[in-house]
């Protein structure tokens, strides 16, 4: 264990702060997989807090492999990945697996072991490291509209595609993230204004199509719209009974809490131990404990900054940015939806949520960007011994 925490590199707030969230997540999950444990498991609440345990280990240790590798390798990789992961999320559509009795074609079925992976959040890091490639081999050039569409927008168009028709919040996610990273990484802002524009008009078609159609394409796209319109008019559905569950538990939260495990909405409120978790942090440890979390958000967007800045090359500065931003974005929409902000999405909360998939994707993104980090903390230690004559004669001798 000494050894593991010797070979830790990287900026080690960004280590704290992701651990911190980790053991924060325990008790919640804890409590709120009760109702799951009653409903579909004995009552057997444990198993639950074991598969949480599991998961984290696992991301911890995808995030330990990843950060130990070089980050200028990721270059390389991402041109490599993109083409895998249109054929992962082919055949995620294709496959149409089934969760919880519903068909749910956002997960592919790994052979073997029995897991169920969503392969539209590995897709989003892949993306926006091929983003963060391109932007900064075009960083001194002058970057053409024809010229970027075949080894950009091309790539961007078939993930994306590729996503929409089985998760609408994600593709729109990746949408929003891939055109903030264009624009801080210098693309022309009237090329982005034109991809904005084509966007909306390609997603208009899209569900005009889809509603000529009879099968389940159409049942998705109707529930998008009664989604927002439902949302709008303030109607009674099922998104709206969540939402009046999940402002119930805040509600009764007050400013400390009820206290760990006394949560009465986890009872209620679908999802309670994922989509909704936040509302149950806030119901079991009151206004405080959903500020604490806030703040750590906050934190460690601050440190996903402070890493890029001082980072040693403009991939490095757009790599941390790209796959960092969408961890906080996913966070901040996350909690927005339990407080009626913005309409249901389906969206975890990262690191805090239960779920496999979401906890290793974020940890691969956090590998990541401690790869970086620690480049920039090599650099500066050979700095500081090629600054110190004393440094030199003791390695000569």
């Amino acid at each position: 264990m000494g050894s593991i925490f010797k070979n830790i590199k990287g900026d080690r707030l960004i280590w704290a702060i992701v651990a911190l969230l980790a053991i924060v997540s325990f008790l919640p999950v804890y409590s709120a997989a009760s109702n799951l444990a009653y409903k579909g498991a004995g009552g057997n609440t444990f198993t639950f807090f074991v598969k949480h345990f599991v998961h984290l280990g696992l991301g911890f240790a995808i995030m330990y492999g990843v950060h130990k590798i070089p980050y200028r390798y990721f270059k390389g990789l991402s041109l490599v990945m993109i083409p895998v992961v249109l054929v992962l999320l082919t055949i995620t559509i294709l496959q149409g697996t089934t969760v919880g009795g519903a068909t749910a074609s956002r997960w592919i079925t790994i052979p073997f072991v029995n897991m169920s992976f969503q392969t539209s959040t590995f897709a989003s890091v892949v993306l926006m490291v091929y983003v963060a490639r391109y932007l900064s081999k075009m960083k001194d050039k002058t970057i053409g509209f024809k010229a970027s569409i075949l080894p950009l927008w091309i790539p961007v168009f078939f993930v994306l595609a590729l996503i929409l028709p089985s998760n609408f919040s994600t593709a729109a996610i990746i949408f929003v993230m891939v055109l903030a990273l264009m624009f801080l990484g210098g693309y022309p802002v009237k090329y982005l204004l034109l991809i904005i524009g084509l966007g909306v008009i390609g997603l208009v078609l899209f569900v005009m199509v889809a509603k000529l159609t009879s099968g389940p394409l159409k049942v998705k796209v109707e529930t998008w719209e009664n989604r927002i319109i439902n949302y709008a008019n303030g109607e009674d559905t099922e998104a709206d009974y969540q939402i009046e569950k999940a402002k119930i538990a805040i509600a009764s939260g007050k400013i400390k809490g009820v206290g760990p495990g006394k949560s009465i909405q986890k009872n209620f409120l679908p999802q309670s131990s994922s989509d909704f978790i936040f509302a149950i942090i806030i119901e079991e440890y009151g206004l405080i404990g959903g500020l604490f979390i806030m703040v750590l958000y906050l934190w460690l967007l601050f440190r996903f900054v402070i890493v890029s800045q001082k980072s040693d090359t403009i991939f490095g500065q757009l790599l941390v940015l790209g796959v960092g931003l969408p961890i906080i974005f996913q966070a901040l929409i996350n909690m927005a939806v339990a407080v009626e902000l913005f309409p249901v999405t389906g969206q975890t909360l990262p690191l805090i949520s239960s779920g496999g998939t979401s906890i290793w994707m974020t940890c691969l993104a956090i590998g990541i960007i401690l790869s970086v980090s620690a480049k920039r903390e090599e650099i500066k230690n050979k700095e500081a011994v090629e600054d110190n004559p004393l440094e030199i004669l003791s390695e000569a001798i």
